[in-house]
């Protein structure tokens, strides 16, 4: 396997992350500012990283009910697993399935050493191996570009002024309870703004993490055209699904192959590419390749 780094990621990877960090300094700034104590800050902030750095790979599988899978289990998805984890040069990461009707995939795992797929019953049962290929390889190629913890630390600012946002009274000091809260006012409407900008600059790097996986996965399994029709078939499928299997599992979005976007929230909050646009670059990936042998 011919594997390019991808600069494209690397550098919005390398900008997003920067302007997270000096919102982040910004924001530090204005609740010390605003009377907020900064040793309060900094073990509330530390105990949410390491928490999300640690845990969010349990947590994502615990949120969609999956459990890990042994070979003597699921032999075949297994052996997917290993030759492809191969062919990407890459240790074979944990494998689990979550015994739901959507038909999605994701990664977890804060390092390359220390992942696990998971692959939902649903998806089992829609795609053909060759399709299941193509998605377990774009999960793979997520591991291999570092997008779960990456995309784990970018969260960890918005996820913090959320926090703040919705129980910003609970850092208020006496000081500021005597005064009207003032302070924490100001706390609350800065968390508000570093919220919003965070989130976008999040997204439109989530967007492009998956344009890049799709390549990377479509290079790793050889065949863009399985992932394409794997894409396909799996955003049909979603108009069947269940709404309450949807609702129950939409939190997950950043980390599905294709998010959940029934509905107004649904598509406000995109964190993916469309479909359609996926697929025809996967198309013209197909094409270069062809032309390429």
């Amino acid at each position: 396997m011919q594997w390019q780094p991808d600069w494209g990621l690397r550098g919005r990877m390398f900008v997003t992350m920067f302007l997270l960090f000096v919102l982040y300094i910004v924001f530090v700034g204005i609740l010390a500012s605003a009377g907020v104590g900064l040793l309060g800050i900094v073990v509330v902030m530390g105990l949410f990283s390491f928490g999300q750095l640690f845990f969010s790979d349990k947590l994502a599988l615990r949120s969609m009910g999956a459990k890990h899978v042994d070979e003597n289990e699921y032999p075949e998805l297994h052996r997917s697993v290993s030759r492809l984890s191969q062919q990407a040069d890459l240790p074979k990461p944990d494998v689990a399935v979550a015994d739901a009707s959507v038909p999605n995939a994701f990664a977890t795992g804060r390092s390359k050493s220390n992942a696990t797929v998971c692959v939902t019953t649903g998806i089992m049962q829609t795609l053909d191996q060759d399709e299941l290929e193509g998605v377990l390889a774009h999960e793979l190629a997520h591991i291999k570009n570092r997008d779960v913890v990456v995309m784990t630390i970018a969260s960890f600012l918005s996820t913090i002024a959320f926090m703040i946002v919705r129980w910003g009274w609970l850092f208020a000091g006496g000081r500021n309870r005597r005064q009207g809260g003032g302070g924490i006012v100001v706390a609350i409407l800065a968390s508000v703004l570093v919220w919003i900008v965070s989130y976008v600059l999040i997204r439109a790097l989530s967007r492009y993490r998956e344009y890049a996986a799709d390549r990377g996965g479509a290079i790793i399994s050889g065949q863009p055209s399985a992932l394409a029709s794997a894409l396909a078939k799996i955003d049909n499928r979603m108009d069947r699904v269940p709404q309450e299997d949807l609702r129950s599992q939409s939190e997950m979005n950043a980390f599905f192959i294709i998010p959940i976007s029934k509905g107004m929230i649904g598509q406000l909050f995109r964190t993916h590419p469309s479909t359609e646009k996926r697929i025809d670059r996967l198309q013209e990936l197909e094409r270069e390749m062809e032309t390429s042998f």
